[in-house]
């Protein structure tokens, strides 16, 4: 991440807790609902895993390619199970994986392993078109999901919202976790 190191950890804990919060609740809600929490879980705690700063944490030279594959596979199962969100989310973590093993001194053959933060060190590693297409994605899905959860304003509520605070429901959470992740997301795929 550009800026202090700290940053990079932000990202990290933003993403294992929304990704931890998701497999927490994979055991609730309906059966699509499971579904769809085990790939935000997925999603989220592989991100935190792809922004673990490098020069604090050593990562094995196969990391991306692991990473590619666990993603690939996520991808492929996400688009037969016709989820075109996580098909895109996937389809990012591989681009991000694939551009770590681009980036000079990130391959298996270079003296590094690649990260994302090891990425912002050594220059761009990914497809400028591509990236532009990505981020303007997840600038749209962010601010799209959080209207999403904004409260509909009906009369009347205003004065029952005062008088006792609603507790979210699950659907909500998620939506917030999701939106947390695109975000998190975004802030990666500016490191390319």
């Amino acid at each position: 991440m550009h800026g202090p190191p700290w940053v990079g950890w932000l990202l990290v804990l933003l993403c294992a807790g929304a990704g931890a919060y998701c497999l927490s609740s994979v055991r609730r809600g309906t059966a699509a609902q499971r579904r769809e929490a085990r790939g935000e879980a997925l999603m989220g705690l592989g991100m935190a895993a792809m922004a673990v700063p490098a020069t604090t944490v050593a990562q094995p030279p196969w990391t991306p390619w692991a990473f590619a594959a666990v993603f690939g596979t996520a991808g492929l199962w996400a688009l037969l199970r016709r989820h075109p969100h996580h098909a895109v989310g996937a389809a990012a973590m591989v681009y991000m994986s694939l551009a770590m093993v681009s980036v000079p001194g990130g391959g298996p053959s270079g003296g590094h392993t690649g990260s994302m933060a090891h990425m912002e060190s050594t220059g761009p590693g990914g497809l400028p078109m591509f990236t532009v297409l990505l981020l303007a994605y997840y600038a749209v899905y962010i601010v799209a999901a959080g209207v999403r959860l904004a409260p509909a304003a009906t009369p009347g509520t205003a004065d029952r919202a005062a008088q006792a605070p609603a507790r979210a429901s699950w659907p909500e959470i998620v939506g917030a976790c999701r939106v947390a992740m695109g975000i998190g997301m975004f802030a990666m795929l500016l490191t390319l």
